[in-house]
């Protein structure tokens, strides 16, 4: 694992030196002898390793953020999606994503790599590793724009490809799929913690495949929903193919309290048989990045709406409870999926990585702040003094979880799950988080169903549950709110927990007041008033929003739901699942076409 990180760190200087030369091709006639050229470069095992190895480019500790915007969080920060919903925003504002930098590596790469003086088997793994990373490059593409240009070929300054129209979805599709089952044939199932093998290629393979076929089943302004089931299908097939045979089983332990959350603060996650890819942090050699700001109230907070979603330890739905929209913060916690204490602080719960905020004595008191939900994200949060341990966390970013959901889903789409696929799948999650399995004669949840207002099968409903609560706040919602053709869920303006009036209340679950919510006109004390524990209790001027003089905002002013980040805006379908092409771009290639509305 160490050697794998270290050999990375130090190649990149290398393949800088011959990219740089490649670019440089059809403008220089000669090289100096100091530099390495292709001719020189592409001859052995070492030299395809060490170019493929720059072509890595997967997530580390931004996943934890990525959920901003969407309806499992409230953000202060400027996410695209917001700024589109809120702006009148266009080509000339959003002009992001147009880069094709990685995708000339990867085909110089692939246009090289035949030199080398290796045998057939290690040559296809390389080149398939290329090709892997190539289909994930342009999967982001067509998320982003649908139709887009395909390149397999390097392109010179005066190629007239450059100035091409973009071609179908469909046809660059086909092709993304043809990478990936390249990939998935050839790439070495054996290889170094944190290097793309064989299964990693088919996480990335059936979750793509699910994206394309549940998007085109449901977003009708392509034109493509007869073939939607070609790629669930596929996705079923490959997801399966990797619960058969990729050796991968769920992080449990018994211990169903802490094995969720140990998955997103380990030191190690080598050895964990439910990750397929962890982005590898080792302090003092590649450093994790610090994540104080994920917990607390710098720009992200958890949304009401999320943990709402979450079900009753007896498989119930928390929409059920009496009085469930009115619940103190302490009630709402209390007999839930134990997912949801290790993804939100709870009451009781203790912050021993301090930073900026204050940790109660000795529990947590949940810091209220304008704008925030006053729920606080701990999933990915590391909860310790030690910079070298926060540096030394690892990052889950393929989870054998993801896969199971996939199977699942993909299943329930076609038409073809059965008990015994949930048991194979969704169960063994519940599993884990303490929960009765998920059975074909489940009642619909008429929350839920008014979610996801073209949704009939109430298990189908179900696996969109288990699938937001299993991977909430790692980067997934957007991909699947828009797959869904579920976007308008983001235009709900987020709430946090509730109050039902001024006063004091207790946050922490010993019954021992813990804050003060004060009217505009009301005096903080001071000194400020002791509670029980002879601790000093926190004070809160409430109020509408706008009030200048208020900390926090409730919906009625001086009760209600803490209100966070108000006018998300509206989501207009079906411009708002796509992105326009920078105007700039357009200006250098006229042939360049928008979709969907975009200007």
């Amino acid at each position: 694992m160490k050697l794998l990180k270290i050999f990375a760190i130090k190649t990149l200087m290398v393949v800088s030196a011959v990219t740089f030369t490649a670019c440089e091709a059809d403008l220089l006639d000669t090289s100096p002898e100091t530099e390495i050229g292709a001719e020189n470069f592409f001859s052995t095992e070492e030299d395809l390793s060490i170019y493929v190895l720059s072509m890595y480019d997967f997530p580390g500790y931004d996943i934890y953020y990525a959920d901003e915007a969407t309806d499992n969080a409230a953000t202060t920060g400027n996410r695209e999606i917001k700024i589109i919903m809120t702006t009148n925003a266009n080509a000339n504002t959003i002009t992001s994503g147009w880069n094709w930098e990685a995708l000339r590596n990867i085909n110089y790469f692939l246009e090289h790599a035949g030199q080398a003086d290796v045998t057939e088997e290690v040559r296809n793994h390389y080149i398939g590793v290329a090709r892997f990373f190539r289909a994930r490059f342009y999967m982001e593409k067509v998320k982003r724009y649908s139709d887009v240009p395909w390149y397999n070929e390097v392109l010179g300054n005066t190629s007239e490809d450059l100035y091409k129209t973009s071609d179908p979805r469909d046809t660059v599709v086909k092709h993304i799929f043809e990478d990936y089952q390249f990939a998935f044939e050839h790439v070495r199932e054996s290889v170094p913690a944190g290097a793309v093998g064989k299964w990693v290629v088919a996480a990335y393979y059936s979750r793509h495949a699910l994206y394309e076929g549940t998007f085109r089943k449901y977003h009708s302004e392509l034109g493509l929903e007869a073939s939607a089931d070609t790629y669930l299908q596929l996705a079923a097939e490959i997801s399966e193919q990797i619960m058969d045979n990729g050796g991968f089983s769920i992080y449990n332990t018994g211990n169903p309290e802490s094995d969720y959350h140990q998955l997103f603060e380990s030191q190690d996650l080598s050895g964990n048989p439910e990750i397929i890819l962890a982005n590898i942090f080792d302090s003092n050699v590649k450093n994790a990045d610090d994540p104080q700001y994920l917990f607390g109230s710098y720009e992200m907070s958890p949304a009401r709406d999320l943990l709402a979603a979450y079900l009753i330890e007896d498989g119930s739905y928390f929409s059920e409870q009496p009085d469930n929209s009115t619940m103190s913060f302490v009630e709402e916690f209390e007999n839930r999926d134990l997912r949801l204490k290790q993804t939100y602080a709870y009451p009781g719960w203790q912050l021993n990585y301090t930073s900026t905020y204050s940790p109660g004595n000795p529990n947590y008191v949940q810091e209220l702040k304008k704008n925030f939900t006053g729920y606080h994200q701990i999933k990915g949060f590391v909860n310790d003094q030690s910079q070298e341990v926060r540096r030394g966390v690892d990052v889950p970013v393929l989870r054998y979880a993801e896969v199971l959901l996939t199977y699942a889903e993909a299943k329930a789409e076609l038409g073809e799950l059965t008990q015994a696929d949930l048991e194979a799948s969704i169960n063994i999650l519940r599993d884990r988080s303490g929960l009765p399995h998920l059975t074909m004669s489940v009642e619909v949840d008429p929350v839920q169903a008014a979610r996801y207002p073209g949704i009939s099968n109430p298990v189908l409903l179900e696996i969109r549950r288990e699938r937001r609560i299993e991977m909430a706040l790692e980067g997934r919602r957007l991909d699947d709110l828009n797959r869904w053709e579920s976007g308008n869920l983001m235009e709900a303006e987020p709430v946090g927990m509730y109050f039902p009036g001024l006063g004091s209340y207790d946050l922490t679950g010993d019954d021992v007041d813990d804050i003060v919510l004060l009217g505009e006109s009301e005096a903080i004390p001071n000194p400020r008033e002791t509670n029980e524990l002879g601790e000093e209790l926190y004070y809160y001027k409430v109020g509408n929003i706008g009030d200048i003089s208020a900390n926090v905002y409730l919906t009625d002013g001086d009760s209600g739901h803490v209100v966070a980040t108000p006018e998300r805006g509206t989501f207009i379908e079906p411009k708002h699942y796509y992105r326009p092409i920078p105007a700039s771009e357009v200006q250098l290639n006229p042939a360049l076409e928008q979709v969907f509305g975009w200007e």
